[in-house]
């Protein structure tokens, strides 16, 4: 069946793409049951972020600017808020290694992409897995913002991948692992650019150096929509 556009008219009217996105990790923990090995686990994690709004005139004179007379004034000092990133994805764990975490699924959302602090957001958190041998899939379904937070990784490791990143898709899916291999690290990626109107990709899914499931992402997709009931 045809990847759908969940973010324009005529699909947003059927379901929103919150709704896809906070249900689709739920049925891929379903579809990695049946395939990862004993002592693998696989649970979702939803998470949608939020602006916390603070009320300054409020809160402005509640407690003093300096805790010291003697203390210097800050080198820097902006109006500033802490955000609060969406989170869809599904974590896989090691039961047998005290549930370590050793894959995660990254399903992209609008604010991951939609501005420089929150793409920065997205690239460290993935980069941070990677570093401590944790394998990262990108799934990026969001038609409506055009950068590539996969190329972005990727440059963000001093690295390019020519199949995506010489003209950066703004819909794709990837799979990357880093890790010793043969006496060095190395870096290892499977990309695919999505097409609006054609299946999703098989993904390899890393659980250690020499262990990986194959992870049909079309089959996960079709069953999230029709949980919606989206044709």
């Amino acid at each position: 069946m045809p990847l759908r556009d969940h973010f324009r008219t005529p699909m947003d009217l059927k379901a929103s793409w919150e709704e896809l996105h906070g249900g689709w990790p739920a049925v891929l923990v379903q579809h990695l049951k049946k395939q990862l090995p004993d002592g693998y686990v696989a649970a979702p994690a939803v998470h949608r972020g939020m602006q916390v709004e603070v009320d300054f005139e409020k809160h402005e004179c509640d407690f003093p600017l300096y805790l010291s007379v003697d203390m210097e004034e800050p080198s820097v000092a902006v109006g500033t808020v802490l955000p609060d990133y969406d989170e869809y994805e599904v974590r896989i764990y090691d039961a047998k290694r005290g549930r370590q975490l050793v894959a995660a699924i990254e399903i992209v959302s609008p604010a991951n992409k939609d501005r420089p602090e929150s793409r920065n957001a997205f690239v460290g958190k993935c980069a941070a897995m990677l570093q401590k041998g944790v394998a990262v899939s990108i799934v990026d379904l969001v038609t409506i913002r055009q950068s590539n937070l996969y190329c972005e990784l990727m440059a963000f490791l001093g690295q390019k991948d020519p199949r995506l990143c010489d003209d950066p898709p703004s819909i794709y899916a990837s799979s990357c692992r880093w890790g010793p291999r043969k006496k060095r690290l190395l870096l290892e990626c499977w990309s695919h650019r999505l097409t609006l109107g054609q299946p999703l990709p098989a993904l390899p899914i890393w659980l250690r150096a020499d262990l990986a499931i194959l992870l049909d992402l079309e089959t996960s997709y079709e069953q999230a929509c029709d949980d919606l009931s989206i044709a």
